[in-house]
């Protein structure tokens, strides 16, 4: 881990790249990426939820339609 004068000269190593007008607007990209990445994760995450809920119910119409087969195949036997 860098100490406090390896960040001091990394600080200035990077304004002499990029200049004191460009940092800020980096820093923008920056913030709007990772809360974009942010939001993206909470909307997977959101996702995956509703589709775990999805196969229950897929599940307990197919167990219904089978009920119903099965009542009606009884049915047409008798």
């Amino acid at each position: 881990m860098p100490g406090g004068w390896e960040w001091i000269i990394i600080l200035l190593v990077i304004v002499i790249l990029f200049g004191g007008k460009k940092i800020p607007e980096l820093a923008k990209g920056l913030g709007k990426g990772i809360k974009s990445f942010k939001n993206e994760m909470k909307d997977e995450t959101t996702s995956e939820t509703a589709s775990s809920e999805q196969p229950k119910q897929v599940e307990a119409d197919t167990k219904a339609s089978t009920t119903e087969e099965t009542t009606s195949s009884t049915t047409k036997q008798a």
